[in-house]
């Protein structure tokens, strides 16, 4: 059902639109977030100088990933700066995810309205939480997840036309950009092919899952100690047991969701449509069992860092696309102003909803703008006129803190600090061996609102920090070099 691509300039011009009404909806944050775990790792390519401490906070992450070297290897080839390379990046993963699903929507629909209506559901819809898992469809800032999704929807799409090689080329970049994510669309593409003999082949694929968590080198049941455990507490959406009601309700409802679809595409002879939807209900109740299995046990508790209920992520995005195409086939048709009516309020919530996390920051912070966030004011300022092997340390829940929205200080100030609790501890809980350091840093902060001269110097003498960020009104035992209405950067004497 599908035509070749390259035919359809008009589709191109309004994907490209799509996509810039997608980023204003969704808004651009560069350096919020996880780019404070996955940008230190591009900079540090440049310049190898950054980060004489903590750089084990960063460098476990971008070691499992390709994504540092792309990222830095594109910038050096174009000769772009990094906020303009970075945000080019994002822009195109948004267009090939648009396309991906465009493609995939082709696969389901041969009517064009069904086609855009998975599209634009997608595009009006792309950072909405993916039940408990701490996930958007796509993030407000370039990370490996981003990439990986585009391909992941580009994998299943070819494994539907058979075009298997193809399929393949896509989950191997999908596996370089992002370490665990390109499971979710190898086991939903497995499943995909093996629909017809799945009874007979499920106890050999149970199997061969959890033989996958072990050629990962991840055990079924490491040792934990007290440290992980503070920092695996921190991040209670890893375990299912945690979840709230509407978030359960965020697992059951695309699972019947996609059962309906399978019986509304049968007597309408959408043979993918079915294929598809039954396949999302088995690969959606197996995800959810492994997730018991592993999040329920306190022996298990390390494990359940693998988080297999990320695969709602690539679940949600094929039932968006399925969802739109019966939107734009039963409802939407082609009545402009039933577009524009359902897609304009759909987009005003989520764009209200991006407003309210990011309040203190622009929609979208277009490169070389200069920032109005006091915090990333700071930041930039430490970065153009601190040294190099500066040691910072500030409230270690800096990025919890209101008017903050989350802007990581390595990644936008290009600085060493002592670990925090918010994103440190996300790494930690990937990676149990620096739970004790991460720990040990954390605590000799706490409680930073109470820190005296004293207390600076400690941090001095046995981490070597010169340097601190304070909230306003700040201490007068330190030489502030800096400050505005919410910091102040000071030396420690």
């Amino acid at each position: 059902m599908s035509k070749p691509f390259s035919n359809k300039p008009k589709t191109l011009v309004i994907l490209w639109l799509l996509t810039l009404g997608a980023l204003l909806v969704a808004g651009y944050h560069p350096y919020a977030e996880d780019a404070e775990i996955y940008l230190p790792g591009v900079e540090k390519i440049f310049h190898p100088e950054l980060f004489p401490a903590g750089q084990e906070f960063f460098l476990s992450h971008a070691r499992l990933t390709l994504f540092p070297n792309l990222i830095a290897f594109s910038l050096r080839v174009t000769h772009l700066p990094m906020e303009t390379g970075l945000f080019l990046w994002h822009v195109a993963s948004i267009f090939l995810l648009l396309l991906a699903c465009w493609e995939l929507g082709g696969l389901f629909f041969s009517n064009t309205s069904a086609r855009w209506g998975g599209v634009c559901l997608v595009a009006a819809l792309l950072t909405i939480p993916v039940a408990g898992t701490a996930l958007y469809i796509m993030d407000q800032y370039l990370n490996p997840r981003n990439l990986a999704a585009f391909a992941g929807v580009f994998t299943v799409a070819r494994t539907l036309e058979k075009k298997y090689v193809q399929a393949l080329l896509w989950l191997l970049f999908a596996a370089c950009m992002h370490p665990l994510m390109w499971v979710f669309p190898f086991s939903f593409c497995v499943l995909l092919v093996m629909t017809d003999t799945l009874q007979s082949r499920w106890k050999n694929m149970t199997k061969s899952g959890f033989a996958g968590l072990s050629w990962l080198g991840i055990p079924l049941a490491p040792a934990t100690t007290s440290a992980y455990h503070e920092a695996a507490k921190r991040h209670g959406y890893h375990y299912i047991q945690n979840w709230q009601w509407y978030e359960w309700l965020g697992i059951v409802a695309p699972l019947l969701l996609l059962w309906w679809f399978a019986r509304i595409a049968r007597p309408r002879q959408w043979s993918n449509v079915k294929r598809v939807s039954c396949t999302g209900v088995v690969y959606g109740l197996f995800f959810l069992l492994v997730a018991l299995v592993v999040d329920l046990p306190a022996r298990f508790e390390a494990l359940a860092r693998l988080q297999p209920l990320r695969s709602l992520h690539l679940l949600y995005i094929v039932m968006f696309v399925v969802l739109g195409g019966f939107l734009g086939e039963y409802l939407l048709k082609n009545r402009a102003w039933r577009w524009v009516l359902f897609f304009g309020s759909l987009s005003l919530g989520m764009f209200l909803g991006q407003r309210a996390l990011f309040p203190a920051s622009a929609q979208v912070e277009w490169p070389g703008a200069t920032s109005r966030n006091p915090w990333a004011q700071a930041f930039l300022w430490i970065r153009q006129n601190t040294p190099t092997d500066a040691v910072f340390a500030l409230n270690p829940e800096y990025m919890h803190l209101p008017g903050e929205d989350e802007i990581g200080f390595r990644c936008l100030a290009e600085r060493s600090r002592l670990a925090d609790g918010v994103k440190d501890n996300g790494v930690v809980s990937m990676f149990p061996p620096l739970a004790e350091e991460w720990w040990e840093q954390v605590q000799a902060q706490t409680p930073w609102q109470s820190f005296g001269s004293a207390d600076f110097l400690r941090l001095k003498n046995k981490y070597g920090v010169s340097w601190v960020v304070m909230q306003q009104p700040g201490t007068a035992a330190l030489d502030c070099v800096y400050q505005n209405g919410a910091l102040q950067v000071c030396r420690i004497p």
